[in-house]
């Protein structure tokens, strides 16, 4: 029995030593490592915040170039029935002139 407790002290006495050693990160270590990561990513939330500005400053625009269309739309579709009528007066009087 000796024999075998010989041969596993040593392998204990370095399993104990490796968990001993192992130990957490400090604080300062992580803020450090985390350091760039967090750079970035206030980095990347900036140009996300101005990127959506943007989008919502062109949805308004297009918002308001759709609705000038529709009124521009409408607008020529008065003008045509306008253009219709006169085009329609303007045959009727063609053919009431007598022809000389």
């Amino acid at each position: 029995m000796l024999a075998s407790v010989t041969k596993i002290a040593p392998a204990a006495l370095i399993l104990v030593g490796a968990l001993g050693l192992g130990g957490c990160a400090t604080k300062g270590y992580v803020r450090d490592q985390i350091a760039p990561v967090s750079q970035r990513v206030d980095a990347l939330e900036t140009r996300l915040g101005e990127t959506d500005s943007t989008a919502k400053a062109a949805l308004a625009q297009a918002q308001a170039a759709s609705g000038q269309a529709q009124n521009n739309g409408q607008r020529l579709d008065q003008l045509n029935s306008r253009v219709d009528g006169v085009e329609q007066r303007m045959q009727e009087n063609q053919r009431k002139r007598p022809r000389h």
